[in-house]
């Protein structure tokens, strides 16, 4: 029973290490599974959840929201700032965080405001602006932090390419926010809890600092791994528990499966194929059906166009629930709250994603015909 029930809370995991195995039957294990192993982005992770989890000790995140909060907003001004705090957030805290902290705090406010018709936009919405605001960084998602590092990109190269896309989707969310809450909705008044732990918070601020430098390649990842692991052990030890550790497990089998299939003959021809023809539709389509992160570690191994790659993995989290992992998270929420109505849910998510999908689609498709 216990290994039925840690197969379904890893379930991605449970995926990932079955896949790692059945290529190491067609690839048995030598010494060049070593060079498989980005140890480089494995640690960058471990530091950015470490930091990650400070700073959620700390709730600066409910501190923001609710400072945002109280000023007397209207209807659309809420809306509009429900969904752009995931947005921003997921830029620095990663898609999967900000959803974790904004999406339970919607639906709370929206109970007090007697207003769950609109859980439904409202929460689809901000799971898209988690997924888009993310892409705006090397540190918002963990496929842009694999492929800043694993192409050697720079500052100078990765924030062009993103950026107008980032603007785009900041234009149609606002303007897809403005109507989800009913104009004569009565918002009662907010009034936010005192900031904790200033001085931790501080800390955690610094310590993100050097992770940031370290994704920059100023500082050396292994001293930055001793900095935040040795300050947590030192200051509040108890998150070090609470890390993600599956999460780089789940990291390690994809590069085992990216790295096995890179050696069969057969299939590095047809995944060459598919990314000769559109590294970016390849992309998109790749991450509908096994999710962006492992999209990108794969698709990585057969490709030098990192440009395409790195927006198709981006923009392909939008489409289908799995595309991004981080959307389970505010589908699983919703589906756990009264009332729930799956299928009015999926369909929501699905048009507003294949929406907005198009709209980048075509974006980039202008900007290369522009080019």
């Amino acid at each position: 029973m216990r290994l039925l029930a840690f197969f379904k809370r890893e379930a991605v995991l449970t995926v990932a290490a079955l896949c790692a195995l059945a290529t190491m039957v067609l690839v048995p294990p030598d010494a060049a599974y070593l060079g498989y192993i980005d140890l480089r982005v494995l640690c960058l992770l471990l530091c950015l959840m470490a930091v990650v989890a400070g700073f959620q000790s700390c709730e600066a995140f409910q501190w923001l929201a609710g400072h945002l909060l109280s000023r007397g907003t209207g209807p659309r001004a809420l809306a509009v700032i429900l969904v752009l705090l995931p947005f921003f957030c997921s830029m620095a805290v990663t898609n999967d965080v900000a959803l974790i902290t904004f999406a339970p705090f919607a639906l709370l406010l929206l109970d007090q405001m007697d207003c769950r018709a609109a859980a439904v936009p409202l929460l689809v919405l901000q799971t898209i602006a988690a997924n888009l605001g993310s892409m705006a960084t090397p540190v918002g998602n963990p496929q842009n932090l694999y492929l800043y590092g694993a192409y050697g990109l720079s500052a100078g190269d990765f924030f062009p390419v993103v950026l107008p896309l980032a603007g785009i989707s900041l234009a149609c969310l606002t303007a897809a926010a403005l109507p989800v809450l009913p104009r004569d909705l009565q918002i009662p008044p907010v009034h936010p809890q005192p900031l904790r732990q200033p001085g931790k918070l501080a800390l955690y601020g610094a310590l993100f600092l050097l992770c940031l430098l370290t994704v920059f390649r100023i500082l050396p990842y292994g001293l930055l791994t001793v900095l935040v692991l040795g300050t947590l052990a030192a200051v509040e030890p108890a998150l070090l528990r609470k890390l993600d550790v599956s999460l780089l497990c789940t990291f390690i089998c994809f590069f085992v499966v990216s790295g096995n299939l890179g050696r069969l003959p057969a299939v590095h021809g047809f995944l060459q194929s598919l990314l000769e023809r559109s590294t970016l539709l390849t992309g998109v389509l790749t991450s509908q059906i096994i999710s962006n992160v492992p999209a990108a570690v794969l698709l990585s191994g057969f490709t030098d166009n990192w440009r395409e790659l790195l927006l198709g993995v981006d923009i392909g989290g939008l489409g289908t629930p799995v595309a991004s992992l981080a959307s389970l998270i505010t589908l699983k929420l919703y589906l756990r709250s009264p009332g729930a109505r799956p299928a009015r849910y999926l369909a929501v998510f699905t048009a507003w994603n294949a929406a907005l999908l198009a709209v980048l689609l075509a974006a980039v498709w202008l900007t290369s015909v522009g080019a």
